[in-house]
């Protein structure tokens, strides 16, 4: 098991040499740092506190401020504890990277999802409505409570209620590329937040081992500013010497008049 911490940009598509078209989120994964690694010893279980995403010392509480002095690190806006890892291999204060894992690799991503307000059991638990003519004065509503008999609601009934904003996990998402340099990893599918919200990536549960074949993307050079200045140039000079070409020749054809 290994994990980092990212948030989530948005989505994309990237076309692979083959053809296809592949549905991506952008994943904008910082280096994280070791703050904590927790043994059976001292702990009772093993599993790693790893930070990520600075933010202000002013906004970060004394407690917070040293216990990550003893990383070594700033104040981290993002804390999160990963078990299950083999504590052996980290020390305190490591910075880990996107290269922690590879393209092809299956992962699971966790986040909390976009919250939708307080809304109906049409829209939270998918039921049906009722028919729409004036007559049958029953619409959007929840429908039977119940037997008479108990008197009461029972328990584990489908009601309107809070919806969304809850903490959700995405398993079996494959890594279609990983950019070291602008720290970003490309996952295949969606994730689960709003842009800008903070994920979670985790070795896929399910399929720990698994790694499929790395797959080619497509890739657009864009011409710099200079080439481009340059070809501007060439074509302004160009287009000045076919005025003066012209204007000579009508000149010309003036004076033989």
């Amino acid at each position: 098991m290994k994990g980092i911490l990212g948030k989530k940009i948005g989505m994309t598509q990237v076309f692979a040499k083959n053809g296809k078209l592949i549905p991506v989120t952008v994943i904008e994964v910082e280096p994280n740092v070791v703050t904590q690694v927790k043994t059976i010893e001292n702990d009772g279980y093993e599993a790693i506190q790893i930070a990520a995403f600075s933010k202000k010392e002013k906004n970060t509480n004394k407690p917070m401020q040293g216990h990550l002095k003893k990383a070594g690190c700033e104040p981290k806006r993002f804390l999160k504890e990963i078990r299950g890892v083999n504590v052996s291999d980290y020390t305190l204060g490591q910075v880990i990277d996107a290269s922690v894992f590879s393209e092809g690799e299956m992962v699971d991503v966790s986040g909390i999802s976009k919250g939708k307000g307080f809304q109906g059991v049409i829209k939270r638990h998918n039921q049906t409505r009722g028919p729409m003519g004036h007559g049958s004065q029953y619409h959007r509503g929840v429908g039977s409570m119940g037997t008479l008999l108990p008197m009461h609601v029972l328990k584990g009934k489908k009601l309107p209620g809070h919806m969304g904003h809850a903490l959700t996990t995405v398993q079996n998402l494959e890594i279609i590329k990983i950019d070291l340099e602008n720290n970003i990893i490309l996952v295949k599918g969606n994730v689960p937040g709003p842009k800008k919200s903070l994920v979670v990536i985790k070795t896929a549960v399910k399929n720990p081992d698994k790694i499929n074949e790395k797959v080619d993307l497509v890739f657009y050079e864009v011409e710099s500013q200079d080439t481009t200045n340059e070809n501007n140039e060439e074509e302004t000079e160009e287009s000045v010497e076919n005025k003066e070409e012209t204007e000579e020749t009508k000149e010309e054809d003036q004076s033989q008049e």
